[in-house]
């Protein structure tokens, strides 16, 4: 029960902060750290990921959060997050988090190299949206999002904030707060589409939610207060790290059944 709490608790700071990560480190958490199998750690991962990012978009509600696009891109997450449980359940366990590690490569290498600069169809300097540009662009991530939810039992935070921050130009607050959001609903999709099969050790899995609803909302009162640029940069060398561990662990062939 001691690693469900301490690990529980490092996903939950994470989400806090930077308004994702926590998936991508929930599901080698429980598959490594607990020895949970992946069949049963990514629904569990989407319960951590779930509750935890409810708690850490409270202290945010007032002015973190654009809620416009948290409600586009997770309705177009909801359409295709269950085509990604159907291939999740067809792919070796392996494939998937190789899978998973190229895409935290691809999103880590972004947030690193972009800079600090904000604006674009969905955050233009003047306040205004350009729907015309910014709509398809948020349909498309909110799509793509939510089919990784259901392949990889993540809740796309790691995705999510590079795709508002870069490809929509939101600040990175904004970015933060409304990664929250759109996390709450692919985890919460994300977890009806794996209903059929569920097996889980819910002790454990009780564990890890409270110890991460815990840190995320005191993590969320610090996050409020670092730079953006701190906190893209954190989140990129976050995301590369974990990528060579589960590409290792995937390499060698332990990434659970």
């Amino acid at each position: 029960m001691a690693p469900a709490l301490g690990l529980g608790a490092i996903v939950g700071a994470l989400l806090g902060i930077v308004g994702g990560g926590g998936s991508i480190l929930a599901v080698p958490a429980l598959v490594y750290g607990i020895g949970m199998p992946l069949s049963a750690a990514i629904p569990s991962s989407l319960i951590v990921v779930g509750t935890s990012s409810a708690v850490a978009v409270l202290p945010r509600l007032k002015s973190g959060v654009n809620w416009r696009l948290a409600g586009i891109i997770g309705s177009a997450g909801i359409a295709t997050v269950y085509a990604g449980a159907a291939v999740n359940k067809r792919l070796d366990p392996d494939i998937l988090l190789m899978a998973f590690a190229l895409i935290m490569v691809v999103a880590g290498i972004r947030m690193f190299s972009d800079n600090d600069r904000t604006g674009g169809a969905c955050a233009l300097p003047s306040g205004r949206i350009n729907w015309h540009r910014c709509l398809p662009k948020a349909v498309a991530t909110g799509a793509i999002v939510g089919f990784l939810t259901g392949l990889l039992g993540v809740g796309g935070g790691f995705l999510i904030v590079p795709a508002l921050a870069i490809v929509l130009g939101l600040p990175m607050a904004a970015a933060v707060g409304t990664s929250l959001v759109i996390i709450v609903v692919n985890s919460l999709a994300g977890f009806a589409s794996h209903l059929q099969n569920l097996d889980l050790d819910w002790g454990v899995t009780a564990a890890f939610v409270a110890a991460a609803m815990v840190a995320s909302l005191l993590s969320a009162r610090i996050g409020r207060n670092l730079p953006g640029t701190v906190l893209k940069k954190g989140f990129a060398v976050l995301v590369l790290l974990i990528a060579v561990f589960v590409a290792v662990q995937a390499t060698l062939g332990q990434g659970g059944t």
